[in-house]
């Protein structure tokens, strides 16, 4: 749960819509609670107030013989009424005495179709318990707003809850009591509350996820599409449609200010490469009339690997520049024709039986960044053993040798372009020293990597591509083998 909320929009739309939604009805319910229980309060008041006026109507105009079974009718499981001869006593007396009146059982009412025992029945509600303290202080009079009969009548607070008390003079000085009390507040949360509430977080989650899905729409697509541009495809721009903050008007101009500025540099390094051309051939030309045949033979050599270098370089942009549909392939089927068409022509390279890995890639760069690697191993550690595996959202090009290793201090300088171990100036055994910079530079436009590790035997590069998920493993058949690429950029550390 925590990693779907860190990783989806959507997800924490819905969770902020329900905190938001929770909060809300947290601060709703302490705001509208008092007034309800004050609303309650006045409404049990008026209620309590209006049946008191009648039954004191109901007394006055009874004979005194029939007020105490009228007194026993009109009582209730929360209400009771008493008649005493003398004035209310003090507030705290008077409580005590509404208190055992309340607690005094009802009788049982008598129906023909029922039989009765002639117990008194208990009341319906649990009474709360006599509160210690709480309640008036004092008896309050009633006004006549509230009290529609010309006798004196008095009203006092039983607690602080919902428990009441009044006192009403009869014509005969007598006193009418009446003692009512409502055990606690009714719970706020009913199960109509709670419907209520979870179809509305249904319908804000509904909404949040439509919000969410108009809003990530367009920021999946540009991080889409800025994932493909880092792995050098070419994309189409994107439409400049959607809310301004999440345009894809920027992300269409970087990405034509990027390929224009690659390709200048790219022009500008192939003209430079090519243009060399034409000075080494006039120092070729010149060094062949000098007569010392010791120095002529050094500087043609000189000349030579410059311009092998110049040639390598320009091969190496145009390999660069030259734009390779991206596709999915089977990699291993890929790397497989690979081995075998360098095994035919007598190289001592063997492909471990590997898994089928589908891989979104330009097979072309890949197929030469792989025979770099391949080459390297056959020439410096004297065989190869080329295997391809997937380790989670990666697919891994293993190539392994018998060679001496790399020192641990140059394995990060031998991707330098021209940088080679072999310390001779020999193009057939150093080569120019842009094998493992072409490797690398090809991986990390894939968005991938290549690293070196040392074995007590050998040495080992890992060549890995990312897999995005829709490139499962494959059951079709193999790719085609490509031709065979020359050897004149053949890889070299």
């Amino acid at each position: 749960m925590i990693r779907l909320f860190r990783r989806s929009l959507a997800a924490r739309f819905i969770c902020f819509t329900l905190v938001i939604l929770a909060l809300s009805q947290v601060v709703a319910f302490c705001i509208s609670w008092d007034q309800h229980g004050q609303s309650l309060r006045k409404v049990a008041k008026g209620e309590m107030l209006s049946r008191c006026a009648a039954l004191v109507r109901v007394l006055e105009a009874t004979p005194p013989s029939l007020q105490g079974d009228i007194l026993r009718a009109s009582d209730t499981s929360l209400t009771r009424y008493w008649i005493s001869p003398d004035a209310p006593k003090p507030p705290k007396e008077w409580r005590a005495a509404a208190w055992r009146e309340l607690r005094r059982p009802l009788p049982r009412v008598q129906l023909p179709m029922h039989s009765s025992t002639g117990e008194p029945e208990q009341p319906v509600y649990q009474l709360p318990k006599e509160p210690t303290t709480g309640g008036s202080t004092e008896w309050f009079p009633l006004s006549g707003e509230a009290w529609p009969l010309p006798t004196p009548a008095k009203f006092i607070y039983l607690d602080d809850e919902n428990g009441m008390g009044i006192a009403a003079q009869l014509s005969n000085g007598s006193w009418l009591n009446a003692a009512f009390v409502k055990p606690g507040h009714e719970w706020f949360w009913t199960a109509r509350s709670l419907t209520f509430l979870a179809a509305a977080g249904l319908f804000f989650c509904v909404l949040a996820v439509v919000a969410a899905q108009g809003i990530t729409r367009p920021l999946r697509r540009l991080a889409n599409a800025a994932e493909a541009l880092g792995r050098g495809e070419k994309i189409e721009p994107l439409p400049e449609s959607g809310p301004d903050d999440v345009t894809a008007i920027a992300f269409n101009r970087m990405q034509e200010r990027l390929t224009r500025f690659v390709d200048d540099r790219t022009r500008m390094f192939a003209a430079l490469s090519h243009d060399l051309r034409t000075p080494l051939t006039s120092l070729r030309l010149r060094a062949e009339f000098v007569a010392d045949d010791e120095l002529r033979e050094k500087m043609l050599g000189t000349i030579a690997e410059i311009q092998g270098m110049a040639e390598a370089s320009l091969a190496f942009v145009r390999a660069d520049a030259t734009a390779e549909t991206t596709r999915t392939v089977d990699l291993s089927a890929l790397v497989e024709s690979l081995c075998d068409d360098l095994a035919e022509i007598g190289w001592d390279v063997t492909f471990e039986e590997s898994p089928k890995v589908g891989c979104r890639c330009r097979p072309d760069a890949v197929r030469r960044a792989c025979r770099n690697l391949v080459e390297n191993a056959v020439r410096y550690g004297k065989r190869a053993r080329v295997r391809v595996e997937r380790s989670g959202d990666a697919a891994l090009i293993v190539v392994e040798d018998d060679g001496p290793g790399i020192a641990e201090e140059l394995k990060e300088q031998v991707f330098a372009p021209f940088f080679r171990l072999e310390s001779s100036r020999c193009m057939e055994t150093g080569g120019h020293g842009l094998g493992l910079a072409i490797v690398r530079t090809v991986a990390r436009r894939h968005g991938g990597d290549v690293t070196l590790a040392n074995r007590p035997s050998g040495l080992t590069a890992i060549f890995s591509l990312p897999l995005d998920g829709s490139a499962p493993v494959l059951e079709a058949e193999p790719v085609g083998r490509p031709e065979p690429e020359p050897r004149g950029l053949a890889a070299t550390s």
